[in-house]
């Protein structure tokens, strides 16, 4: 079986002088789960998911449990739902985390071991959540406080510490702000879960490949996360984006601290008739779809996913709303300050970003 397919999305920013004219994006090819997996049992499926979904592999698991449930019309007991609810927050915790970090700053000595710390002890609380023992995920979560600390962050909602290395790279990125045009902003929530499910089984890849809600293409992710909490009363720069990064990432470390589930937006499974069923995700990118349809002998019949970075780097999401129209600094700032809100909007996927003048084609 070949899984072969482009991974990678094609970003072209077109430049008039200091303003950003038009924005052109390449999505990148997803494999096709459906002719993939036809007629094979659900269950088979599980060990596959994890070599396609490199990242965000437990939510795709949950997801694909929970739809498979849907459609049988089961449901998990209240202790599965917390134990898969707590994996998909540490796996959520640790991908914020990799794209705060990982080749965004030069990490001094003692915030490099801060974030080696954490991703290891997320992955031992990921581990812990499907059976392994409560000393260790008490001890993985003092690792994981410990760690915060060290990076500047104290806890949930506190500003962070003056000179951390996140400090720092909030700072830098207030230097890069581009001038957005105004928009007016859109946001996926759990209200559209089943106009997109009925949408993704009715339409497969035609739909997940371009998702849209009657012609609107709204924003998942933390941002639109932080604006269901809290009132957008800034301007999401890069900046303001980073520092809802930061806050959730101690909202989530406060969450498995706890082990309350006072989180709105975990996971969520939807049976659509016998035989049907799906499942929508808050990962760490935003929200995730699966839908599958089962013959009677549970095997698969059809079987669907959407990934949040669909609905971001759409040709008229999110991400082109944010930079078409906008005035660039003078120089490398200007592509620099582009590149950073790319990254901002953190792809589940490799991009390439290129430059061009308008008439210069």
């Amino acid at each position: 079986m070949s899984l072969a397919f482009r991974n990678e999305i094609d970003i072209t920013v077109w430049l008039a002088g200091a303003t950003i004219a038009d924005v052109a994006i390449q999505p990148r090819s997803r494999p096709p789960l459906t002719r993939l997996f036809a007629g094979k049992p659900a269950q088979a499926l599980l060990p596959v998911l994890p070599r396609l979904f490199s990242l965000c592999s437990v939510a795709h698991q949950v997801a694909f449990l929970s739809a498979i449930e849907a459609a049988k019309g089961l449901e998990a007991t209240a202790e599965t739902a917390h134990r898969r609810l707590t994996a998909v927050v540490a796996e959520r915790l640790t991908e914020l985390l990799r794209s705060l970090f990982l080749g965004r700053i030069a990490l001094d000595a003692a915030s490099a071991a801060a974030v080696r710390t954490m991703m290891q002890a997320t992955t031992v609380l990921g581990g812990t959540s499907e059976g392994g023992s409560e000393a260790s995920a008490r001890e993985a979560l003092a690792r994981i406080k410990a760690a915060l600390g060290a990076l500047g962050i104290a806890s949930e909602g506190e500003v962070l510490v003056p000179g951390s290395a996140l400090a720092v790279l909030v700072e830098r990125s207030k230097g890069e702000a581009l001038s957005p045009p105004p928009a007016e902003p859109s946001f996926l929530t759990a209200a559209d879960d089943l106009d997109v499910i009925e949408r993704l089984l009715a339409e497969g890849a035609a739909y997940s490949d371009a998702p849209e809600l009657c012609g609107r293409v709204p924003e998942t992710g933390v941002w639109a996360r932080w604006a269901r909490r809290e009132p957008v009363s800034s301007a999401a720069t890069p900046a303001a984006r980073l520092e809802a990064r930061i806050v959730e990432v101690a909202r989530l470390c406060a969450f498995l601290d706890r082990g309350e589930e006072d989180l709105d937006d975990g996971v969520a499974g939807y049976r659509l008739g016998a035989g049907r069923g799906a499942a929508a995700v808050e990962c760490a990118r935003g929200r995730l779809y699966h839908a599958v349809v089962l013959d009677e002998d549970d095997r698969i019949v059809n079987f669907e996913f959407l990934a949040p970075t669909e609905w971001n780097f759409h040709a008229r999401g999110p991400l082109v709303r944010s930079l078409k129209g906008a005035k660039l600094p003078a120089g490398r700032r200007g592509r620099d300050a582009v590149r950073t809100l790319v990254g901002v909007f953190d792809p589940c996927v490799g991009f390439k970003l290129d430059f061009r003048e308008v008439g210069h084609a």
